[in-house]
């Protein structure tokens, strides 16, 4: 342990970056390399060429499971079955091996200065030793000498994140316009050209429907399927005690005997979509994806229950029989057919339109231009961008294309997946500039920090591509 613990005015940066290193990702997670046996491998894996012993990764899991702990507080036992504590434990290591590239430390001095500043280490607004010993016994369950090399780590890590994020700058017309679309409303006038409504009087033959498979075979092809026998183990202890037969062939099924249990399937599920009987779990489906049949899963956790799981069936992608889907293929006819006739009609009407405003701009009457092209003609209530229109859906092509109108001038066709549209601008308010004033520099240090973030994000991305993780 530290031998002394003296009180020190902590950064507020560190903080910021502590803070970003301890947001975890909110998915289902796996064991990983946690779990793989030492004789058979005798490390968790390789980072740039290094191999990284169990005890190191291990060391990572139980820094990252201390972070969670002190963000999440009583309530990480609810959350931690969706916490990825494996991959932000492997991502941990590879920031690591970056700021030792960089010759980034943290002194005894700073790790005093974090450590003392945290509020459950205090009592009565000053930092208690014995309340920090019996937190790291009791709630952390860590020694005093493991948890402080964890803060120091925490700080040059939080030391990097500023030096990748030093460059980053927020313009002021970055933030004009982000104060523009969180707030500025705007309603709108338009003419449409829905796809359901042009699809409703399609009914393709059945020769035309099978020409149209035969030409495109590749839409109706099925993709990578499987089928996976599992058991569901309730408690770590009953775990423990079938590790003995994980990964090796017939583990299944002695260790639903040795638990007297029945191995259940799921039946057969595409790639990405939820395992049937145990939900999303896309961390896993990768590795689901490079099993041969009968190889296990490493064991996976889902709301406090272990599933041990086997690959019983792999389905190949195919094209199935047409017979198997008239059906689907006759609708993907009619809706392309829908698609070609909005688009043309909505185009044509817009051409129409651009005449008759070129010779008169007072003709341009949205109403009756609909009406004769035989389109639905409608107006929205103010929204924001971001926002959802009823009826319409997403708002920020429209809010965006209102953004570079005139006044009284119409829209090109703006594409979206409901149909064509054309708009006009039917009103605009603008936030007031003494509000902007007022919330400008608190909206630009949120700003900046997600931008940051961002960034940020974008360079771990990369250092996970060159690390060469496996």
């Amino acid at each position: 342990m530290l031998k002394q613990l003296r009180h020190k005015k902590t950064a507020k940066k560190i903080w910021i970056g502590l803070a970003l290193i301890i947001v975890p990702a909110f998915v289902f997670w796996g064991f990983g390399g946690a779990f793989r046996s030492r004789s058979e491998n005798p490390y968790a894996g390789v980072i740039n060429g290094r191999k990284i012993p169990l005890d190191e990764f291990k060391d990572s899991m139980l820094a990252v499971r201390s972070l969670a702990l002190m963000q999440f507080g009583e309530n990480f036992n609810e959350v931690q079955g969706y916490l990825d504590l494996p991959s932000q434990a492997w991502q941990r290591l590879i920031l690591l091996e970056e700021a030792k590239r960089r010759s980034i430390k943290a002194s005894d001095r700073e790790v005093i200065a974090l450590i003392e500043k945290y509020p459950f280490f205090m009592r009565n607004g000053q930092f208690d030793n014995q309340l920090y010993n019996q937190s790291l016994q009791y709630n952390l369950r860590t020694q005093p000498r493991v948890f402080e090399e964890e803060t120091r780590q925490n700080i040059i890590l939080a030391k990097l994140y500023e030096q990748v994020t030093a460059p980053v700058k927020l313009s002021d017309d970055e933030l004009k316009e982000a104060y523009i679309k969180a707030n500025q409303e705007i309603s709108i006038y338009y003419i449409a050209g829905l796809i359901d409504e042009f699809k409703k009087p399609i009914t393709p033959s059945q020769q035309e429907v099978k020409e149209y498979f035969n030409k495109n075979p590749q839409k109706f092809k099925q993709p990578l399927s499987f089928n996976m026998e599992y058991i569901v183990v309730d408690s770590e202890e009953k775990l423990k005690d079938v590790y003995p037969y994980l990964n090796k062939r017939g583990g299944l099924e002695k260790a639903a005997e040795s638990l007297k249990l029945k191995p259940r399937e799921t039946g057969l599920f595409k790639l990405n979509d939820p395992i049937p009987g145990v939900g999303w779990a896309p961390l896993v489906s990768a590795k689901i994806a490079r099993l041969k049949p009968q190889e296990m899963l490493e064991p996976l956790r889902v709301d406090n229950k272990y599933y041990l799981m086997i690959l019983k069936e792999r389905k190949e992608p195919f094209i199935p029989e047409f017979e198997a889907i008239r059906d689907q293929a006759g609708s993907s006819l009619a809706s392309e057919k829908a698609l070609t006739a909005a688009k043309e009609k909505t185009q044509g009407c817009l051409d129409k339109m651009r005449r008759d405003y070129a010779d008169n701009p007072s003709a341009a009457d949205f109403s009756k231009s609909a009406s004769d092209c035989g389109l639905k003609y409608g107006a929205t209530a103010p929204f924001k961008f971001g926002s959802y229109i009823e009826g319409i859906g997403a708002s920020d092509d429209f809010w965006l294309a209102a953004q570079k109108l005139k006044s009284n001038d119409f829209s090109g066709t703006i594409e979206t997946p409901a149909g064509f549209f054309i708009i006009r601008t039917k009103s605009i308010t603008t936030p007031e500039e003494s509000k902007f004033a007022a919330e400008k520099e608190e909206l630009r240090q949120k700003l900046l920090l997600q931008k940051q973030q961002e960034s940020f994000t974008e360079f771990i991305q990369g250092l996970e591509k060159k690390s060469s993780l496996y």
